[in-house]
């Protein structure tokens, strides 16, 4: 094969054949089953981007899923924060990817994108029909939440998803400048939010 034809491939798909796929995933499962803890996320991420270049979206998908998790347990959020945008290309309305993005966002203090990725998970869970897990999760965002204008978004999703009367207490808190329970300091807020992020990732 020419230099020029191996540019192109690679530009759509894995240069070997399904077997030979089939081996590397199985290798880098192996390498993420024996790795110290903290270092199982790298190989899965890695897996799932094989098996995106190969085409099977929803085996990426599954290591990319297995990859937050471990990098979440080990609280590297901004690598699970990484792999967590990779799935979003690929499947915009994933449901609990959002959620998870929107609690890493927090974790960062990323006003604007937690705002972004608040209206995303906010849309993508109306429209499967899941208002009541919506609304747990993002009255909880806004009961830690030290930004005003976060907890004034989550008001209106709130109402957006008929949670009326939530909608005002939350409403009530940007008023008075928080909740009761409001996390401002940063330290205390980020491992509060990475560990939501772990419980809603596991649903």
């Amino acid at each position: 094969m020419s230099l020029l034809s191996r540019f192109f491939r690679s530009k759509t798909g894995p240069d070997f054949g399904p077997e030979e796929l089939e081996s590397r995933l199985q290798t880098l499962e192996e390498e993420a089953s024996g790795a110290r803890p903290g270092h199982q996320g790298t190989p899965l991420n890695k897996a799932g981007d094989l098996a995106l270049r190969a085409g099977y979206r929803a085996r990426a998908v599954e290591y990319y899923g297995r990859a937050i998790d471990s990098f979440l347990e080990d609280q590297q959020r901004e690598a699970a924060r990484g792999v967590a945008n990779k799935i979003i290309r690929v499947h915009p309305k994933a449901v609990r990817t959002l959620c998870t993005l929107t609690w890493l966002d927090l974790a960062a203090r990323h006003k604007a994108t937690a705002l972004l990725h608040l209206r995303d998970y906010v849309e993508a869970a109306h429209e499967i029909g899941e208002h009541d897990r919506a609304a747990r999760q993002i009255l909880e965002m806004a009961r830690v939440a030290p930004q005003m204008e976060f907890v004034d978004a989550v008001a209106d999703a709130l109402d957006g998803l008929d949670f009326d009367e939530r909608a005002t207490e939350v409403r009530e808190w940007a008023r008075s400048g928080g909740s009761p329970d409001v996390l401002n300091d940063d330290d205390v807020l980020a491992e509060h939010c990475v560990r939501a992020a772990v419980d809603s990732a596991k649903g």
